[in-house]
């Protein structure tokens, strides 16, 4: 089985689009590894915070209050900038589901700061009686062990969701680990695959004319350029005046190149040279004959490798077209007949002649054979030339004609 060269370059362009998104969520991961040590400063830095407010000098109670305003404001801060980072821990909200619980354990910890910051307010403000000042440091130290083995959770659960997170990341690198390897020796195979294809069209390496084509497209660029020295081993197959099929080669060559073709659409295509007949002689024959060469060369122009171009009558082409839409394949016959009306001819005794073109034009299903499609083609271009010359009618035409 022979492989498109245009498929293998779109799957190679979706491969390379995965290895781009694989970067990028391996660049967000990191990102988010960054965002869970700043979790951890940030906790540990709270820490500290309330272990100092525990020790603030009571000699100075304007300096000691002064201290605990800002400290105490200090820890509210904190906690808010763990509300904002783990707005940007994608992993752990979306995938994980660890956003209740987390913010659960924010607000503990703000509604226990607060508490602490109340405790520690009473304790440095009440200075006259000791009954009370022991009272008051009794609690505050409940509120900082409560604080601090608070802050000590968050700390584990941070460690574990890391564990979490560490352990999918772990599993899913390894197989996208072998998606990569897998592909990329693939792609490399195909790739090489390719260049040998080009590589034996171009004949560089003379030893290698058993080489077996990999791609549609090199095995139809080789057909085409054995095409002439096959023709000419086969006369038969050759229209003798324009050098390009006649209607056994159009046969013969069409059941070479329908395998071959990667499109949807396949086009058959009977074009006549206006007011050109072997009843209406208006030009000598050695004139004829260059028109005739002359517009058979035109129509070749527009061949594509698996395309087919013949002469089946004596003043008729047939156009075989294999193309992605019905539209492009339209527009391509009439491209040809465009080309054609533009050719000028110098003919003694008579001066300038324009030679144009009228056509029928069909869609071949899958299931009709050349020979029918070519048939209903010629239905359509008697129809072309009862309404008129140089122009290219479609089976919508005929249709609306019958109606």
């Amino acid at each position: 089985m022979k492989h498109s060269i245009k498929k293998i370059f779109m799957n190679l362009n979706t491969y390379l689009f995965f290895v781009l998104l694989i970067s990028f969520v391996a660049m967000m991961l990191t990102l988010e590894q960054q965002l869970s040590f700043e979790k951890v400063n940030n906790l540990n830095k709270q820490k500290e915070v309330i272990k100092s407010l525990m020790k603030l000098d009571k000699n100075n109670i304007e300096l000691a209050l002064i201290q605990f305003n800002g400290k105490s404001t200090q820890l509210l801060q904190e906690i808010e900038k763990l509300r904002n980072i783990y707005k940007y821990d994608y992993t752990d909200r979306y995938l994980f589901s660890h956003g209740d619980e987390y913010l659960h354990d924010l607000q503990k910890l703000t509604n226990l700061t607060k508490e602490f910051n109340k405790k520690a307010h009473e304790f440095y403000i009440d200075t006259k009686n000791q009954t009370i000042r022991d009272a008051a440091e009794t609690e505050l130290q409940k509120t900082y062990e409560a604080l601090n083995d608070h802050i000590n959770h968050i700390l584990i659960r941070n460690i574990d969701y890391n564990q979490a997170k560490y352990n999918f990341v772990k599993i899913a690198t390894i197989i996208i680990f072998f998606i990569i390897l897998f592909s990329t020796l693939l792609y490399r195979r195909r790739l090489f695959a390719i260049y040998k294809d080009i590589e034996y069209l171009y004949q560089i390496d003379k030893a290698k004319r058993d080489h077996k084509i990999y791609t549609l497209e090199a095995d139809a660029i080789s057909m085409r350029m054995s095409r002439k020295s096959v023709e000419s081993d086969n006369p038969a197959l050759m229209d003798p005046v324009t050098g390009i099929n006649n209607y056994k080669g159009l046969v013969n060559s069409y059941s070479n190149k329908k395998n071959l073709k990667d499109s949807d659409f396949t086009a058959v295509a009977v074009l006549e040279i206006d007011n050109f007949s072997k009843t209406r002689r208006t030009f000598t024959q050695e004139v004829t004959q260059s028109i005739l060469k002359k517009v058979a060369y035109t129509i070749s122009l527009h061949e594509q490798a698996v395309d087919v171009i013949a002469r089946t009558d004596y003043n008729q082409f047939t156009l075989i077209f294999s193309r992605a839409s019905k539209e492009q394949a339209f527009k391509d016959v009439d491209l040809v007949r465009q080309s054609i009306e533009e050719l000028k001819f110098n003919i003694t005794n008579v001066g300038a002649v324009t030679i144009t073109v009228s056509g029928g034009f069909v869609i071949k299903p899958n299931n009709t054979n050349l020979e029918e499609a070519s048939r209903q083609a010629k239905e359509i271009l008697a129809y072309a030339k009862s309404t008129g010359t140089n122009r290219i009618l479609q089976e919508r035409d005929f249709a609306e004609k019958n109606f």
